[in-house]
């Protein structure tokens, strides 16, 4: 038996359908201004995604993604039997946990503190010289960072001074500094850029609250733990369940510039043993199947990121 429509619910449709009509046309202005990006995503974005296909080949340049002969998991297995695969994955996790624990909270501290200042002026300096960083290219931070850090750099004459060293020494030719000089610097550079979004946050808390607060003899501490922080609690949700997500992702452009032979140990991540094995050695195959292990597994963080976090605060992105 068909079952058939009530026109009720034809009604009930029909009428959804021309209010959705009615608001893309009051809205068409806007809409046409999102059509580039859109297209953007669709060229750069989607359609891109065709070639996860060379992950399951042997691709050969030669012969295209179509004819190139199928190799089910064996790029997958291959990855996962390599003998460096736990380093890599190590040095990964790591260096984006700590820069996740350390460079998390500071900028909503900072965002937070910066709110509490009286002076305009004296807010306005400290915010700008905290963005600069930020628009200064890995390139050429590097190359400062490299002298500095060098064995007669800026990093050892001040610990020398100090009486901290009492031998030069080269930091990024000991593994055991990289990971540290990969979180100061980058908490370093995107402090200031990072707290934005938390001062856009808190520049929304409607005024009244601290006046109230301000009367029942609330102080500056109180009004911060009581008011700021809660009412900004959902943006500070939103952003952990991004950054959790990223924990893959450990910044190529820092390691790349930063890294040499001699600390290869503590450096070697995903992002940069994909370069090496797709890039340098033309391994185009292999390299999509780490590219694409590593998106699931980016997946799977931000799916349970995000269900803890709807559990313990019962906000989230979906």
């Amino acid at each position: 038996m068909e079952s058939a429509i009530s026109p009720n619910v034809q009604h009930g449709r029909q009428s959804g359908f021309r209010r959705f009509l009615h608001k893309l046309n009051e809205q068409k202005f806007l809409q046409a201004m999102a059509i580039p990006g859109v297209i953007w995503m669709i060229i750069f974005n989607y359609i891109p995604m065709y070639g996860i296909i060379i992950a399951f080949k042997e691709y050969d340049i030669t012969l295209g993604f179509n004819k190139s002969p199928w190799v089910g998991l064996a790029n997958f297995k291959e990855f996962f039997a390599d003998e460096r695969f736990w380093l890599i994955i190590k040095n990964t996790v790591g260096i984006s946990f700590f820069k996740l624990l350390v460079g998390f909270p500071l900028p909503i501290l900072f965002a937070v503190l910066l709110n509490e200042l009286v002076s305009v002026r004296f807010k306005r300096t400290v915010q700008t010289i905290s963005y600069l960083p930020h628009f200064i290219s890995w390139v050429v931070l590097g190359g400062i960072l490299m002298n500095w850090l060098s064995e007669t750099g800026l990093i050892n004459i001040i610990l020398a001074k100090i009486g901290i060293l009492k031998q030069p020494v080269a930091f990024l030719a000991e593994p055991k500094y990289f990971w540290g000089i990969t979180v100061v610097s980058e908490v370093w550079k995107e402090l200031g850029w990072n707290a934005i979004i938390y001062l856009a946050a808190i520049a929304g808390i409607d005024p009244e609250l601290y006046e109230a607060a301000t009367v029942d003899g609330a102080g500056r501490f109180t009004k911060m733990f009581k008011i700021t922080i809660p009412c900004i609690s959902g943006t500070i949700a939103i952003m952990f369940i991004l950054a959790v997500s990223g924990l893959m992702n450990s910044n190529f452009d820092q390691i790349f510039v930063l890294r040499n032979p001699l600390n290869a140990d503590a450096s070697d991540v995903i992002d940069i043993y994909v370069y090496r094995m797709g890039i340098e050695a033309f391994r185009f195959s292999y390299a999509t199947a780490i590219g694409l292990f590593k998106s699931i597994i980016a997946l799977i963080l931000l799916l349970t990121a995000n269900g803890v976090t709807k559990k313990l605060t019962d906000k989230s992105l979906f």
